[in-house]
């Protein structure tokens, strides 16, 4: 193993050592409260960027995907009360399906015509589940967290490390898709997807692949906030603030390295976690659109691709 993929892996186990630590050792529940919202965009903004960033088609279903991911877990829980676990991978697989659904129907459109369609897919199943009864439809349902499983003292904590394993899931994957072969596929269609179809690029089946994976991991992130909050209702599980969040998020961190989107998430979250404590929940948007709007213009390849020209620019300083 190289040294890089050495250090990636001791982060990862110091990331998630840390985690742990902090629900042993930590009494207080609006840190987890706050960190468990810090994490799931963090997963849904990597996830975006493995189609969004490295395919370079802009991906306005996130809450589509979320929400689904919402609803699966408050339908196995009303069945058969699935465990958390059964929830999410349950909630992966479906987010999986409807990838490879959206893939096949829209894939071959491109720019706008792609983005628009995924706005129409979460309009759709926004307005199947607000119709379905058994699940809450238009006026909601409530949600009954079960006893937390030991180690941890109360449900909250352990939603929060649940999410921190998701993250490393997430991270890995896009991980090793920059470092594979499907990156390398992904970034030719993104320069230029007639000349990587003529040279022997699989695009199609690339595509598709990173809209598979895309979707899992946003139903997979998304499953877990039923219990969160206790309760879900359509207006909230796919509210169009997950679409531009994941998107802003990637953009403002960077969509050509892996790391970008984490960056991004971590900034703008953790400022909206802060504003929506010290002056009000409805700064956030308006943060968004300012960060959104100076990172475009001043930094469009965000803040990794910042750094780099900074470094580049030293570099040739030097010589």
């Amino acid at each position: 193993m190289k040294r890089s993929g050495i250090s990636f892996w001791i982060g990862i186990t110091l990331f998630l050592a840390a985690a742990l630590l902090m629900t042993q050792v930590i009494g207080n529940q609006y840190p987890f409260f706050a960190g468990y919202v810090i994490l799931q965009f963090i997963v849904l903004a990597v996830a975006w960027s493995i189609l969004g960033g490295y395919a370079g088609y802009v991906n306005f279903g996130t809450s589509a995907f979320f929400g689904m991911g919402v609803y699966t877990a408050v339908f196995l829980v009303k069945a058969v009360g699935a465990p958390l676990v059964v929830q999410i991978a349950a909630a992966a697989a479906v987010g999986a399906l409807m990838g490879f659904a959206l893939g096949l129907l829209t894939l071959r459109m491109q720019g706008i015509f792609f983005s628009i369609a995924t706005i129409a897919l979460t309009i759709i199943i926004e307005t199947s589940i607000t119709n379905w009864r058994y699940v809450g439809g238009a006026a909601g349902i409530q949600i009954q967290r079960p006893a937390a499983s030991a180690p941890f003292d109360n449900y909250v904590q352990m939603l929060f490390f649940v999410q921190a394993l998701l993250v490393v899931l997430a991270v890995a994957i896009s991980r090793y898709i920059q470092n594979s072969w499907i990156g390398r596929g992904l970034q030719a269609l993104k320069d230029d997807e007639l000349a990587a179809e003529c040279t022997g690029v699989p695009t199609l089946r690339l595509k598709l692949l990173a809209c598979v994976i895309s979707g899992a991991l946003m139903c997979a992130a998304g499953a877990p906030a039923a219990m969160y909050v206790q309760y879900a209702d359509p207006a909230s599980a796919f509210n169009l603030n997950y679409s531009v969040s994941a998107l802003a998020m990637s953009l403002i961190g960077g969509t050509a390295h892996w790391m970008g989107p984490v960056i991004g998430a971590i900034l703008l979250s953790a400022t909206q976690q802060l504003l929506t404590v010290t002056i009000s929940s409805e700064v956030n948007v308006l943060l968004l659109g300012v960060m959104l709007v100076l990172f475009v213009v001043g930094a469009p390849e965000g803040i990794i691709g910042l750094i780099r020209k900074i470094i580049r620019s030293r570099n040739r300083g030097k010589e």
